[in-house]
């Protein structure tokens, strides 16, 4: 096969090369794939280790515990609530690693700040339904990312939730 060849199916330039695309290869099949493959875009790796460049990017959080204690974070603005609780070692469990599978990260949004967070996808709908304690104002932390708008929200961590994986298992931030 030649260079350009290989190079237009990379591209997934089948058009022009319309008896190669006739023939169901593997190599095609899965080019094919990959071009309507799409996933939810997080910000992953040292990003939410890295601590506000300018006081522009700052967003305060509180976290309010089981134990109703108050911890009160200064995260920045992209930072995932779930992560951020991870990176200050908050009990959050977060089992699915924010992919929408369990309701581990569930946490109540301070009403005040319900109406400016984006609506909820249904997948996160869906694994809400699954979360015990459900209330009007229940979101799961993976699917809430800070903006400037959110500076001053507060998150309460539900006295319980359900991983249906692990029975009895006590959560460890990663």
């Amino acid at each position: 096969m030649s260079t350009v060849l290989r190079l237009a199916m990379r591209a997934g330039n089948f058009a022009r090369f319309s008896n190669f695309a006739m023939k169901p290869t593997q190599a095609n099949f899965q080019a094919q794939i990959r071009q309507i493959t799409t996933s939810f875009v997080q910000k992953t790796g040292d990003f939410e280790y890295e601590d506000p460049k300018s006081e522009d990017e700052v967003v305060n959080i509180t976290y309010v515990l089981r134990d109703g204690t108050e911890r009160k974070i200064r995260g920045k603005v992209g930072d995932n609530v779930m992560f951020l609780a991870h990176r200050y070692d908050i009990e959050m469990e977060g089992a699915c690693e924010a992919s929408l599978a369990c309701s581990t990260c569930h946490v109540y949004v301070d009403p005040a700040f319900k109406d400016k967070l984006p609506e909820p996808l249904e997948e996160e709908d869906d694994m809400l339904d699954m979360a015990p304690a459900l209330k009007d104002n229940s979101r799961l932390g993976c699917q809430i990312v800070l903006t400037k708008e959110l500076d001053g929200i507060t998150v309460t961590l539900p006295t319980m939730t359900r991983n249906f994986y692990v029975d009895g298992h006590v959560p460890k931030p990663h």
